[in-house]
């Protein structure tokens, strides 16, 4: 038996292809009678793919909750087959999209995301895995013998924060308002006789605001043309390395006056600890402070400087003792290191400690990428300029499940 989610795609991708063969058909100036036929057997047997997609459905989403698997299973398998090259060629040589791309562009629309001015809608998941590409820039992706699995790519930082349990909301529309129980309720104990105080829980809220970020790029339209298939990923990579790269740092640190979300270290009532002196009684002060505020850290950040100086620190000097950071772990808790999170200066470094499970991220959309062979400076040398754009916003629901230390003493204390 076929399997649904494989039927459900292929009615799909051949629903798409009589949708394409239609418009072609419709794009004539004037339809002879052999199209008006043609035609109207198209309508007949879209009209027919789009009832079995209606039943494939159903089937697959029966069998989903009777196996307990994710009702968006069968989204995950369309989007991950989304190809970001077709998308390109498809607006450099002015054809509709085909296939999961198509499928995707249909799914959007039903929820009410429109891509702006020709752009191609992607889904932002295939970025979660600038600089021109060109087949004499980029010789080792187009040659006789293609070897893809030994491209040489760029040394980047790594992405770090949605790894680390951050909530994502996706498919908003308007502003977004998260309720927040602010105080709580009091209780008192009485004599007999008296009478209770009344006390009242209070509420506020926090707010997802849309803020948009995007970069230029470009390709040769030879690369396009002529390249192995692997450049899909190669291309996919280098996007995301632009755009989710400042995604994830803005989360950690960015501001609102720099147009960007209020990242973890700038939002007002945080934690913050020392470690001024870098020692294992101040490493349990920093936990003592998350246990007062009736949190609990689940991750740990620092940077590769504070790596160093916390991995050569040990906790006391009795023979046999441990180091304070030591084999990732910081008391028992995961530390990353990255260089997403920057060092004060040149001897203070920095840490932070949270559950991120508190971030959440809200998304508008969908990554949109538009292709422009058309761009002065591209058009005379074939290639195709690119932008990609990809909206959000980022809320902490309670600050103090994050904690910041910014005064790591990086250097080692003269011996005595």
């Amino acid at each position: 038996m076929k399997d649904p989610a494989m039927q459900l795609a292929a009615i799909r991708e051949a629903r798409t292809a009589k949708v394409a063969e239609a418009r072609t058909l419709l794009s004539a100036e004037t339809l002879t009678p052999e199209a008006k036929a043609k035609f109207d057997a198209l309508k007949a047997e879209i009209t027919a793919l789009e009832a079995d997609e209606a039943r494939a459905q159903f089937i697959e989403d029966m069998e989903r909750r009777a196996t307990g698997t994710p009702v968006d299973k069968s989204r995950k398998d369309m989007e991950s087959r989304v190809n970001v090259l077709d998308a390109i060629a498809a607006q450099v040589e002015n054809r509709a999209v085909t296939g999961a791309l198509a499928e995707f562009q249909q799914e959007a629309k039903r929820q009410g995301i429109e891509p702006k001015k020709g752009g191609i809608l992607l889904p932002t998941s295939i970025f979660e895995k600038r600089t021109t590409l060109t087949t004499g820039g980029a010789a080792a992706i187009v040659p006789d013998d293609f070897k893809a699995d030994q491209f040489i790519g760029l040394l980047r930082n790594s992405l770090i924060v949605k790894q680390l349990g951050a909530r994502v909301l996706t498919g908003l529309r308007g502003d977004t308002v998260i309720p927040k129980q602010a105080t709580a309720a009091t209780a008192y104990w009485l004599a007999e006789g008296d009478s209770l105080t009344e006390s009242n829980t209070t509420y506020s809220s926090v707010k997802l605001e849309p803020k948009h970020v995007g970069a230029l790029s470009s390709i040769s339209r030879q690369l396009i043309q002529q390249s192995n298939p692997a450049i899909e990923q190669l291309i996919r990579d280098d996007f995301s390395a632009v755009v989710s790269l400042a995604v994830d740092k803005a989360l950690l640190s960015g501001t609102a006056v720099a147009k960007q979300p209020v990242g973890i270290l700038n939002v007002s009532g945080i934690l913050t600890g020392s470690l001024a002196t870098v020692d294992w009684l101040s490493i349990l002060g920093l936990f003592e402070k998350f246990a007062t505020a009736n949190t609990a850290p689940n991750a740990a950040l620092i940077t590769p400087k504070t790596a160093t100086r916390l991995q050569a620190t040990l906790k006391d000097a009795t023979a046999g003792s441990s180091y304070l950071l030591e084999g990732g772990r910081i008391n028992g808790l995961t530390t990353h290191t990255t260089n997403q999170l920057t060092d004060v200066d040149a001897t203070t470094g920095r840490l932070v400690m949270g559950d991120f499970s508190q971030l959440v991220i809200g998304e508008w959309g969908a990554t949109e990428v538009l292709a422009n062979p058309y761009a002065a400076g591209y058009y005379e040398k074939g290639d195709v300029q690119l932008r990609i754009l990809h909206t959000m916003d980022a809320v902490v629901r309670h600050p103090t499940a994050f904690l910041s230390v910014a005064d790591v003493a990086l250097e080692f204390p003269e011996e005595e």
